[in-house]
């Protein structure tokens, strides 16, 4: 267990960033910096799977869905205040969301990962966080804000109803529900951060077979 407390302690950092830097906007609210954080989520889990194994990896994981579902309850319990009302800091739907998807993408690309794991280096750490990360952001935006599922209640609802509001795809396009534009902006980033994690997949993996030589 010692030997995946780095692991641990780097996916809780990296869910603890994202659910306090999801508050701030960027883009005229088209972003967060919580999307440029939470990426390396797939960095970690790639990491672990290559040097320690599926099993290890899924630990990790865990310790992560742990610490998202700690994040989610405490923000459920905080109240804002904003124009004229009062808000949860964190909806319920935005938080079953969040789980959701944060356990279901990391789980497959920890499959898919273990299918692609004998072939050129970057295949298994790109292919993994690719079809990982367009699953994170269907099931997130899909539970958090579509208009269509009703599972959560009218009140549930209501928390995310400025995300139906019909806008311009990505601002500049035809008429679409903000979630919409948000998903696909979300991912975009996720694409290129997925590229831009190789690297340091590259070098990390090397680190860490070279100590366990």
């Amino acid at each position: 267990m010692k030997r995946l407390l780095p692991g641990i302690l780097a996916m809780a950092a990296i869910v603890v960033a994202s659910n306090i830097l999801v508050q701030f906007l960027i883009m005229d609210g088209l972003l967060t910096w919580g999307a440029f954080t939470y990426p390396f989520a797939f960095l970690v889990t790639d990491v672990m799977n290559r040097v320690y194994g599926v099993a290890s990896a899924r630990k990790v994981i865990l310790a992560g869905f742990v610490t998202g579902i700690v994040c989610s309850l405490i923000g459920t319990q905080i109240t804002l205040q904003g124009d004229g009302y009062s808000y949860q800091a964190v909806a319920i739907r935005i938080a079953v969301g969040s789980a959701t998807a944060f356990l279901v993408a990391q789980l497959v690309d920890v499959f898919v990962f273990d299918r692609l794991r004998n072939g050129s280096w970057w295949k298994a750490p790109f292919a993994s966080s690719i079809i990982g990360s367009a699953l994170d952001t269907a099931i997130f935006f899909s539970i958090a804000f579509s208009q269509s599922i009703t599972l959560f209640g009218e009140n549930a609802d209501m928390e995310v109803s400025w995300a139906w509001d019909a806008v311009p795809f990505l601002f500049v396009g035809a008429p679409v529900p903000l979630w919409i534009s948000l998903a696909v902006a979300d991912w975009g980033v996720k694409l290129a951060l997925a590229l831009i994690a190789l690297v340091p997949f590259r070098l990390i993996v090397k680190r860490l077979t070279a100590r366990m030589v």
